[in-house]
């Protein structure tokens, strides 16, 4: 069975500012592990939780979108994060995860973050999504989605789920042990890359951006400074765990609605 190798990188965002933020991502980009498959970014990696979608939002073939399929042609590996996005006159926190194979995958923020009036600002998604890259099954999420284990319930649908978040230091607890929840609950891997630094709201954030195993081990962790990691995941070893202990056979059934 599969390996993927996966690359997290944890950043000091500068505030609404796409252009030094592509800059300072493909500085982090080139020091990365050369063999790694899976590039993860942040929330909003070119601007920072921003409400002010009409200044700052781009279009799909926008420049922050055409700077990811470069990175992805320059080093063979996907790369995922969310960006402001204005598509058919309305704004989403959309995640995107572009892969060597040409594909570009979409997914739109479905909870919005109440306490900061996202959702007076940003419609949200409604559809779940999942994808299959290098053997794995991959499910992305956006930040606030982390809080909600229902929408990210894992019915034999994924192997690796990723939340890429701007999620505040005040609320760090929450984040570390939701994070790895999702991994134990789910018999998966869990990704979350969020950021550091003071945001323009003066808004602290702790990072935190980590890789875990389907224990809610951690297979890389940033703590709460810049940097980025590598760490390998292993299809084989997850599907033996989930053959030795099938606890996701005995899982609820239940049907979604809006």
């Amino acid at each position: 069975m599969p390996t993927l190798d996966v690359s997290i990188v944890q950043a000091d965002l500068f505030w609404h500012d796409p252009a030094r933020n592509r800059e300072l991502f493909d500085n982090a980009i080139e020091n990365l592990d050369p063999n790694t498959q899976l590039i993860v970014l942040p929330e909003m990696f070119t601007t920072g939780f921003s409400m002010d979608a009409p200044g700052l939002a781009e279009t799909m073939n926008g420049p922050s979108v055409t700077w990811m399929q470069e990175k992805v042609r320059q080093t063979g590996a996907g790369i995922c994060g969310s960006l402001i996005i204005e598509d058919g006159g309305e704004y989403y926190n959309r995640f995107f995860c572009l892969l060597p194979d040409g594909r570009q995958i979409h997914y739109d923020k479905r909870h919005l973050f109440r306490l900061a009036d996202e959702h007076n600002h940003y419609s949200g998604g409604t559809d779940l999504v999942t994808f299959e890259y290098a053997g794995f099954r991959i499910c992305p999420m956006v930040c606030y989605d982390l809080r909600f284990p229902v929408w990210s319930r894992n019915r034999d649908s994924y192997d690796l789920i990723v939340y890429v978040a701007n999620w505040p230091g005040r609320r760090h607890h929450a984040w570390e042990t939701l994070l790895r929840a999702r991994a134990i609950e789910n018999l998966s891997y869990a990704i979350g890359v969020n950021r550091v630094g003071t945001d323009g709201n003066d808004l602290p954030y702790a990072g935190g951006s980590a890789i875990i195993d389907y224990l809610g081990g951690d297979l890389a962790d940033l703590g709460d400074q810049p940097g980025s990691a590598t760490a390998q995941l292993d299809l084989e070893a997850l599907a033996r765990f989930r053959e030795r202990f099938a606890f996701h056979k005995d899982a609820d059934n239940f049907v979604l609605s809006d």
